[in-house]
This record gives C-alpha cells, sequence and structure tokens, in this order.
C-alpha cells in the first residue's frame, strides 16, 4: 500500500473516535432527497439546517436529474422515507460556463488524448434545465403525485438558495 491517502486515514480514525452513526438505519429522518452538484462549495446538509441522517444527497456534474439519479430518487421515495424532493444546481457552475466542445477540447489536452467521445452535458440555459429536471421527478410514474418536488438555485457566493420551480 502506498502512503498517498494516509492523511486521509489519519482524518478518519480521529473521525471514527467521535462516531455516533454507528447502527443507524439509513432512512432520511427529515424525509428529503437533494439533487445537486458534485462542486464542493456546496454543504447540501448545511444550507437547509439539516445534519447526517437527515436527508438522500445525489451529487453529479451540474446537479442534474440523470436516470442514476431518478433511479435514487425512487429508491429513496419508497424505500427511505423522503417526502419531498429538492434538485439544486448553483450559480457560477462550470457546467454552464462552457460549451461540451469546449470541455472535451480542455480535458483532452490535460490528458493528453481525444476526449471528444466523452460527454460531459453543459447546461446552456440553467432555468430552463432546472424547470425540465423538477418536470421529469415530476411525471416519473414510480413518484408519487403527493412527493413534494421544487427546483432551486443556489448561491455559492451569499449561501441562499432562490426556489425557481
Amino acid at each position: 500500500m502506498s502512503a498517498d491517502f494516509d492523511d486521509l486515514l489519519a482524518a478518519n480514525r480521529e473521525f471514527a473516535r467521535d462516531f455516533g452513526l454507528a447502527g443507524f438505519d439509513g432512512v432520511a429522518h427529515a424525509g428529503i432527497a437533494v439533487v445537486t452538484c458534485m462542486d464542493s462549495r456546496i454543504d447540501p446538509l448545511g444550507m437547509l439546517g439539516l445534519k447526517p441522517g437527515d436527508a438522500k444527497i445525489f451529487r453529479n456534474p451540474g446537479g442534474r436529474v440523470t436516470e442514476q439519479a431518478l433511479e435514487a430518487l425512487v429508491l429513496g421515495v419508497h424505500l427511505l422515507n423522503v417526502a419531498r424532493i429538492l434538485v439544486v444546481p448553483h450559480t457560477r457552475c462550470a457546467m454552464t460556463s462552457s460549451t461540451e466542445q469546449e470541455l472535451q477540447e480542455r480535458v483532452g489536452v490535460l490528458a493528453g488524448q481525444d476526449a471528444s467521445w466523452q460527454p460531459f452535458h453543459v447546461v446552456s440555459d440553467q432555468r430552463a434545465a432546472l424547470q425540465q429536471d423538477v418536470r421529469k421527478v415530476r411525471s416519473h410514474p414510480l413518484i408519487p403525485d403527493e412527493i413534494q418536488v421544487g427546483g432551486f438555485i443556489y448561491d455559492v457566493d451569499t449561501g441562499l438558495l432562490d426556489q425557481v420551480v
């Protein structure tokens, strides 16, 4: 084993000293699911006043409702106590500031090989994409009508949510 992860393993041992989630049942105790971006400026639990165990979090580039996100939401609704779903992209997202071709070229240069085959699912109109994603969740046949679904944009400079839909 290499020492590449020693700092993180040491931090994990420190974390485990006071670990309080042992035996946790894994359901969303606040009944919340959040689909958001992988951006490290986003603290999904903190921005909603939640704590570990309160919500199911699904993260991906751009905070889009992909097939994998829908799979997680269906499981969350039926098996994990989810009653409210928030779809939360954010301001100043890299997925909104470049074209697909620009990202493929940048990644290709950095990777030292052709990346034109790799899709990145950029977003040209964030509000329209958010409205589309909320409709996708609301219309899914395995997500009941009584599940509340909202679309919000998180401002990475203020920490505030703006409800769009």
